[in-house]
């Protein structure tokens, strides 16, 4: 009885510090709070990223590094919305942008909540609401 009552309470501690908060874009962008802040996130609840290759309204990101780091597609009928603004890439396909800032998925990241690609190589950085 006390392992299945401490099991359930740390399944509930882990939904209390990853619980979605905000929807925007269309629902192709929310939130999440992770670690006391508030995180950008695909539909699906997995974590998004900028790049410090990037420049406001332009993605760099292609070939082997949108294989590792698949930027955020936007349906082809998303409108811009606040904040988020759309990014045309070489390729023809547009990327959801935050604060003008192109953002991307991380291929290590397995579940909603992950912030694995934090940091890597000092150039990508969790998306975080500001």
């Amino acid at each position: 009885m006390k392992l299945a009552l401490l099991v359930g309470a740390a399944a509930l501690s882990l939904f209390a510090t990853a619980a979605f908060a905000e929807d925007y874009a269309g629902g192709a962008v929310k939130t999440m709070e992770i670690g006391g802040k508030e995180v950008l996130t695909d539909a699906k609840g997995m974590t998004l990223y900028t790049f410090d290759k990037d420049a406001v309204g332009v993605s760099n990101c292609y070939d082997k590094c949108a294989v590792a780091w698949p930027p955020a597609l936007a349906a082809a009928d998303a409108k811009p919305e606040g904040d988020f603004t759309l990014v045309d890439r070489t390729d023809g396909t547009k990327v959801w942008a935050y604060k003008g800032w192109p953002l991307y998925l991380w291929i290590k990241d397995t579940k909603p909540g992950d912030t694995t690609g934090d940091m890597v190589g000092e150039v990508w950085h969790t998306a975080i609401v500001k």
